[in-house]
């Protein structure tokens, strides 16, 4: 028997909240609170009462939670990107569990949230529990694929050891790396947000980490455009 379908990181109701008009009713709210994180506001404050006055759902303001940032932070990833055309001059360090739960979301058809810092995330909320899926092959097989195009020289994988199944991902992805012709290692660390965060030449979609580490490579995104047709993307751009 093959593996079981699954839809990573969907809700039935998500035809509704990101419905073309929600979306737009999403955007006004973006912009609302980065004018108020702009003059100083705290995050946790303004996101629940912007939220409540459009009365959204937990996904929705999920949604905004991973895309909205102030103008100063958004300016900042915007520096620090780094071309991906640099990506051959050197290892690259990967946000393991980031970049492979994103590819199995737009794999699975389920919405992945492009923000204005023109990163896209997934709504996929698994908080420290994981599990391999049937999209977990193709999601590596596309990082591979991604990383022989863009000539990079090495890879190390960072994932979270307190994730289950962190261990039999990681075997996964060495497997995997035997067909991509590079050297790949995988570090099973306490918390990958706390090293890659102190580092250059970084994969991540995550805030804390993009608003620390020196320099960051928006793969996730290139992958998805290269290689994942009709991936259903919730622009809030």
């Amino acid at each position: 028997m093959g593996k079981k379908t699954t839809r990573r990181g969907f809700d039935p109701n998500d035809f509704r909240w990101f419905s073309d008009e929600a979306v737009e009713k999403l955007k006004k709210a973006q912009d609302e609170i980065q004018w108020l994180l702009d003059r100083g506001y705290k995050f946790d404050t303004v996101l629940p009462f912007v939220s409540n006055h459009y009365l959204f759902s937990a996904r929705q303001r999920l949604a905004l939670q991973r895309s909205v940032s102030s103008s100063v932070k958004f300016e900042k990833r915007k520096k620090s990107m780094l071309p991906l055309e640099t990506a051959k001059d050197g290892c690259i360090y990967i946000d393991g569990f980031n970049l492979i739960i994103t590819l199995e979301v737009a794999l699975s058809g389920s919405p992945v949230i492009l923000g204005r810092d023109g990163v896209m995330r997934d709504l996929a909320g698994l908080h420290g529990t994981y599990r391999i899926i049937d999209k977990t092959d193709t999601a590596l097989k596309l990082i591979g694929k991604s990383l022989n195009a863009l000539s990079v020289q090495a890879a190390i994988f960072y994932l979270d050891a307190p994730v289950s199944n962190s261990g039999r991902l990681g075997r996964k992805i060495i497997e995997c790396s035997y067909d991509w012709n590079i050297p790949v290692d995988v570090e099973l660390v306490p918390n990958a947000d706390t090293v890659l965060s102190k580092m250059n030449r970084v994969v991540t979609s995550d805030a804390i980490i993009l608003d620390s580490c020196t320099g960051w490579f928006n793969l996730a995104r290139e992958i998805i455009e290269n290689y994942i047709s009709n991936t259903w993307i919730v622009d809030l751009t």
